[in-house]
C-alpha cells in the first residue's frame, strides 16, 4: 500500500529520527503540481550517483553527515546545513554516516 502524502494544512514531523534512523526508509511527504518534498534516508556508505532534477532543489541535512558533490566541488553537509541548486544542476551524494535529509524539489513548469 502506498504511503499517503500530506494534504494542504497538515503538519508534518521532520525532526531527527534518532534511534529509529537505522530502520527508516525514504518517504515522499508532499507531491503537488510544482513541488515535491521527501525525507531521504541514507545508510552510511550509500551513494546516489550524479543526477539532475527538473527544477531547483533544496537539500537540508537533518541528521548524520553527507558528502554533497555539485558544481565541481565536494562539501560536507552536517545537521542543520542546507544547500540550494538551480534547475538541471548535476549533483551526487554519499552518506558518511547514517543520515536523513529533507529534499525539496521545485518542479519545472512548462507552458
Amino acid at each position: 500500500m502506498a504511503q499517503p502524502h500530506a494534504t494542504s494544512g497538515e503538519v508534518i514531523d521532520v525532526r531527527p529520527l534518532g534511534e529509529r534512523l537505522t530502520g527508516a526508509v525514504s518517504t515522499a511527504l508532499i507531491k503537488a503540481e510544482q513541488l515535491e518534498i521527501a525525507r531521504l534516508v541514507l545508510p552510511a556508505g550509500k551513494e546516489l550517483p550524479e543526477h539532475q532534477t527538473p527544477g531547483e532543489v533544496i537539500v537540508q541535512c537533518i541528521e548524520g553527515r553527507v558528502e554533497f558533490r555539485s558544481y565541481g566541488k565536494t562539501q560536507v553537509l552536517n545537521p542543520g546545513d542546507l544547500i540550494h541548486l538551480g534547475g538541471q544542476a548535476s549533483h551526487a551524494l554519499k552518506a558518511l554516516e547514517n543520515s536523513s535529509l529533507l529534499l525539496i524539489v521545485c518542479l519545472a513548469v512548462t507552458e
